[in-house]
């Protein structure tokens, strides 16, 4: 993680861990023969994702939006920090309700959410989301013309298919099933055309998938290329003319 300072360091390692403990805790055979182990991580991370959040907390004042004591309340009702908060609170339900109750499970599987925490650490992450910004009206056309393919798709298909099929084409919300999986290509197997005017409408709908996927892909590589060209130049501009000091 070049570029980070030291504390920012520890601070995504602590979230790569913690998300690495949630998701070997899912597992039982690994669970149970580490129990012990699990319920201690559990407790560290909780801590130092709890002395992370109180020195946030504390500098935040010097954001001009969350300035005094108004100010860090207004900031722990933001999205971020309430996710935050929901991270550290198995802290305070370890003696309460057990390691093994439903709503200590919850909690504990909230530090995914953590892992957007490590966008603000990534030049990279910030370009794309920049990137996705920019394009937006782009992106929004191609999806309104998914969802005009889908529907079209998917109602020419309950007339064909409806009749004969009432299971899973007697209706336009059940062929949606269809459309969407033939849309994206994935194709679930169970639900497929048995007229010759049904295969042709689905063999037209899987070709219209291909370029509906290719397009949101070509428009977010130009937004993406571009985003990175832009932080290029701005780079060497900086190398090349450095502030000079008064």
């Amino acid at each position: 993680m070049p570029g980070l300072s030291p504390c920012n360091k520890v601070v995504a390692s602590v979230i790569i861990a913690s998300i690495v403990i949630v998701v070997l805790e899912t597992e039982p055979r690994f669970y149970l023969a580490y129990q012990r182990e699990f319920i201690i991580a559990d407790i560290i991370i909780s801590w130092l994702f709890a002395i992370e959040y109180a020195f946030r907390l504390w500098v935040m004042g010097e954001d001009p939006r969350y300035r005094g004591f108004e100010g860090r309340i207004k900031y722990m009702f933001t999205l971020r920090s309430v996710f935050d908060l929901l991270a550290i609170l198995p802290i305070f339900f370890y003696g309460a309700v057990g390691s093994d109750m439903v709503i200590f499970r919850l909690f504990r599987l909230v530090r995914i959410y953590t892992l957007a925490k490590l966008g603000s650490f990534s030049i990279a992450l910030k370009h794309i989301k920049h990137a996705v910004t920019e394009r937006s009206n782009e992106l929004i056309l191609a999806f309104a013309m998914a969802m005009m393919v889908l529907l079209v798709a998917s109602t020419i298909m309950y007339l064909i298919e409806g009749p004969l099929q009432p299971d899973k084409f007697g209706s336009i919300p059940r062929s949606l099933w269809w459309g969407i999986s033939t849309l994206t290509g994935t194709g679930v197997g169970d639900i497929y055309p048995i007229t010759v005017a049904g295969k042709i409408c689905c063999s037209f709908t899987l070709l219209a998938g291909i370029g509906l996927i290719a397009m949101p892909t070509g428009i977010l590589a130009a937004a993406f290329s571009d985003a990175f060209q832009r932080h290029k130049s701005s780079f060497a501009h900086k190398s090349l003319h450095p502030r000079q000091k008064p």
